[in-house]
Order: structure tokens, then C-alpha cells, then sequence
């Protein structure tokens, strides 16, 4: 694939963002938007005639994108050719080219002993091209098969779920319990990382393609799932995993300490409503902001307080720093589990002088004043021996906060809507349906992504949603 030898000629330069000066003093995409051809044909000729392409299997893409393909495509510069072979297996590319950690290109084989291909670089890229030139349209159908599909919840896994079932002929409507279509795509993930112009765009031609969306309206709640039923074939509940993992430690209760996905949620919001930053009491602007926990929606946190003009950002990791390498126990083609800067570290470090994270702590007590807002916390260094904790004993330490963010992970969805369904839960809270057969203990609904399968990536949704379209697709033909 690409060319015979590029992988031995040229050397992996991925495509830069925009400055950090400049970004910080906006909302807008880190990404630069331009993308040279010439640099991208050179990174699309890195791709080997590696044999098995490991990029595309499941230790890869979720979604099996045709990696190979398209890098080849790009090479011999017939991009309209590459889109339609992205398009194949990822509905999409728009958002897993942005927000994707790019599993694809821990797989590449070229990565075994060289830099991986930038895979992400070159699918942002032809998709940005794609909508560029008018490629993309929307899929208005010839027929109707008279079968009508409510799903709940419009996150990826929704989205994804509605354009194949709406594509084969059905009736989709999606419902959503906020103001907006999106779910993580529009509240959870920031600007910076994700424009919602790209989101709203990409529900635009869902819509002109035939989809309904009505918004504000939670199902399980304001409307019933036995009422929803009386008029729709098949359910699909995509309600994602929204269940945050708390810190249930001393002072707690003290004003200013949110979880994260509340704190970005609200930001972005704001934004959408008025163009500015949220200048609420959840505003870290002149405030020591402290984010406990980290991943990408850390990274977020600390990308949206830099904006909102915070005083200062310190990271807490309870793990230790990762190592530069795989280690022996971390080999190829599993995800590298290395060090990164991304790119909320990299604008804390040139603003602050340091990266923002800490490591080997845990937070022992929020302090709060008087009137109970947080004033600070109290942490003690850990260590790990055998799998188990160990506190450092004389490692105590005081930090001053006045907003503090928890940023730990999900446990699972929420259950209102489980129990107004009456459909079962796995062992960890989550809708219980198997894999590939996403069907849930009640005829006719069925369950895909995170409130599925627990928390995950964008492109793990897709795949999801692409799979439970399949199988209620199946279900409706045997009616």
C-alpha cells in the first residue's frame, strides 16, 4: 500500500495545531483546519504492504475502518474514492478524526520499531475534504418499510444506529433528554476538541436524510416506556454511561468541588446560549483549580479552565507516571500504555511553566470555610506493592483549591429508565444484552454502547450502533 518504500523514506509529522498563545484565548478547534496535501500523500505513503493489517482489527479500529485503502487512496491523491472507503465502516470520520485516541496507530505494524502511521491525521483529513467539496450529501431513501424505531439517546451510538436503520428504510426517531442533539458529542466533549458546527452538521443531514429528533424529552420519565411502545416497533436505549464515580471522602459536601462532565457540561452550554464563557460560581476564573483524575476528560477540564482564566491547575494521578516505552508486559499490538502530553497539558505547561500532573496521590478530606465553600484539600502520596495501596506515611500535604473537578470515570448509566423498561443489569449496572445480539430481557428493546458495554470510546459506540441497527433490523424482518 502507498508507496513500496515510503515507510523507509519519510519520517511521521503529524499535522500541527494552532499555537498555544493563540488558542487559549478561544473556544475554537485546536486544529488548524489546513491540511497540506502533499504532507498527507508523503503520510499516506508510509503505509506498508504489511500483509496483516493490524490497524484494522480489533486490537486497532473498533469499526474496522479500511485503513490501508485509503492511505493508498491518498497517495495516488483520489480522495473522493478514499471517502467512500471511510464512509464504508465509519458513519462518522468527522468525529472520531478529532476525538479518537487513534487505537489504529498503537496497531500499526510500521510501529513495531518506527513511528506509526498518522492514521487520524489522514481520516480527519478526508473527511474534511469530503464536506469541503460537497461530497457528502445526505441519503434520502426510495421507500419506506412502514416499521418505526424509537431510540433514546442521541449520542454516537444513537446517531450511528438511526443512519444505518434510516438508510435500510425505517422510521427513526431519536430522543433526547437535553436541549440538544449529541449527547457526549455535544455536552461532554468541549469546543476545543470538537466544534458543535461539526456536530450540528452532521445532524443536519441526518435530519435532511430522513431522521426525527425531538429533544428535551426524557423518556422514562416525562414518557414512559410502555407509552413509547404503543407507537414504535423497537426501542434502542443508547443513554450512554453518565453515572459518575464519586469521592465520597470527609467535606464533601463543600461548595465548589463538581464532577467534571458537570463542569464541561455547563461551560459549553454557555457558550452555546450566549457566545461567552460560563461566568457562573462554576467558573474557574482567579481560582486555584485542582482536577482529581485524568483521561481525556481531565485533559478537558484542564483545556476549559486555562480558557476560563484559572489562577492555577494541578492534575492529581493516583497511578504513577507511565513510562516513556511499552513495557515488557505492554507489548505490540496492544495500546501503548506510555507517557502523552496532550494538548491540555502541553497549554498548562507553556502558561504555568510545568505540567499539571501529579502522580501517586490521594485525596484524604476536602477543607472548607465557614459559609462551606472549598478552601483546599488534603492529599497523602500512595504507592502500589503486590496490586494494593499503600499510603506513604509523612507524605501529607495541604493544597489550596477553590474549584475542584472529579474527573474519575463512570460507573455506569443512570437507572430511572431500566427500571421504568423493567430490563436487567449486568453485574456492574449496565443494561445486560450481548454483545452482537444487543437484545435486552424485554421483546423488542434493545441497548448498544456505554450503557451497554460500560464506559468506552466514541468510535466503540459506532461500532455499536451500527451492530444493534443490524440486529433490530433482523428482528423487525421476522415480524
Amino acid at each position: 500500500m502507498g508507496k513500496v518504500t515510503g515507510f523507509k523514506e519519510f519520517d511521521r509529522k503529524t499535522e500541527a495545531y494552532r499555537p498555544v498563545e493563540l488558542r487559549i484565548k478561544d473556544y475554537g478547534e485546536i486544529f488548524t483546519g489546513d491540511h497540506d496535501v502533499d504532507h498527507l500523500q508523503e503520510q499516506g505513503a508510509r503505509c506498508m504492504d504489511c500483509g496483516v493489517p493490524f490497524c484494522q482489527s480489533e486490537s486497532g479500529c473498533p469499526v474496522d475502518n479500511l485503513i490501508p485503502e485509503w492511505n493508498d487512496l491518498v497517495y495516488h491523491d483520489k480522495w473522493q474514492e478514499a471517502l467512500i472507503r471511510l464512509h464504508k465502516t465509519n458513519n462518522f470520520p468527522e468525529f472520531t478524526g478529532r476525538v479518537c485516541p487513534a487505537p489504529c496507530e498503537g496497531s500499526c505494524v510500521l510501529g513495531l520499531n518506527n513511528p506509526a502511521v498518522t492514521i487520524k491525521n489522514i481520516e480527519q483529513a478526508i473527511v474534511d475534504r469530503g464536506f469541503e467539496e460537497g461530497w457528502i450529501q445526505p441519503h434520502v431513501v426510495e421507500y419506506r418499510t412502514g416499521k418505526k424505531i424509537a431510540i433514546i439517546g442521541s449520542g454516537p451510538a444513537g446517531l450511528a444506529a438511526a443512519d444505518e436503520l434510516n438508510k435500510i428504510g425505517h422510521s427513526v426517531t431519536v430522543f433526547e433528554r437535553d436541549d440538544r442533539i449529541g449527547g457526549l458529542l455535544m455536552y461532554g466533549i468541549p469546543n476545543m476538541k470538537l466544534g458543535k458546527d461539526i456536530v450540528e452538521r452532521r445532524v443536519n443531514l441526518l435530519k435532511d436524510s430522513g431522521v426525527e429528533f425531538i429533544v428535551s424529552v426524557n423518556i422514562g420519565k416525562d414518557v414512559t416506556t410502555t407509552e413509547l411502545q404503543k407507537d414504535f416497533d423497537a426501542l434502542i436505549f443508547t443513554t450512554g454511561s453518565t453515572m459518575a464515580r464519586d469521592l465520597p471522602v470527609e467535606n464533601r459536601d463543600a461548595k465548589g468541588v463538581h464532577l467534571a462532565m458537570e463542569y464541561l457540561a455547563k461551560n459549553t452550554q454557555h457558550l452555546l446560549d450566549t457566545g461567552e464563557a460560563d461566568d457562573s460560581n462554576l467558573s474557574a476564573k482567579g481560582k486555584d483549580v485542582i482536577v482529581i483524575g485524568g483521561g481525556d476528560t481531565g485533559t478537558d477540564c484542564i483545556g476549559t479552565a486555562l480558557r476560563q482564566g484559572a489562577k492555577s491547575i494541578v492534575n492529581f494521578e493516583l497511578m504513577g507516571k507511565p513510562p516513556t516505552d511499552r513495557a515488557d508486559n505492554n507489548p505490540w499490538p496492544l495500546w501503548p500504555l506510555i507517557y502523552r502530553v496532550d494538548y491540555g497539558h502541553a497549554e498548562a505547561t507553556q502558561v504555568f511553566g510545568e505540567d499539571p500532573r501529579q502522580y501517586h496521590l490521594m485525596t484524604k478530606s476536602f477543607i472548607k470555610s465557614d459559609d462551606g465553600k472549598v478552601t483546599g484539600l488534603n492529599t497523602i502520596n500512595v504507592d502500589f506493592e503486590g496490586g494494593k495501596l499503600i499510603e506513604i506515611q509523612g507524605s501529607e500535604k495541604t493544597w489550596d483549591a477553590q474549584l475542584v473537578l472529579l474527573s474519575m470515570g463512570f460507573l455506569s448509566p443512570e437507572h430511572y429508565l431500566s427500571d421504568d423498561a423493567n430490563i436487567k443489569l449486568d453485574a456492574r449496572g449496565n443494561y445486560k444484552a450481548e454483545y452482537g445480539k444487543y437484545s435486552t430481557s424485554q421483546e423488542g428493546v434493545f441497548t448498544a454502547g456505554d450503557c451497554r458495554r460500560g464506559q468506552s470510546l466514541v468510535v466503540w459506540a459506532i461500532n455499536e450502533g451500527r451492530g444493534v441497527a443490524e440486529q433490530v433490523d433482523q428482528y423487525l424482518t421476522n415480524l
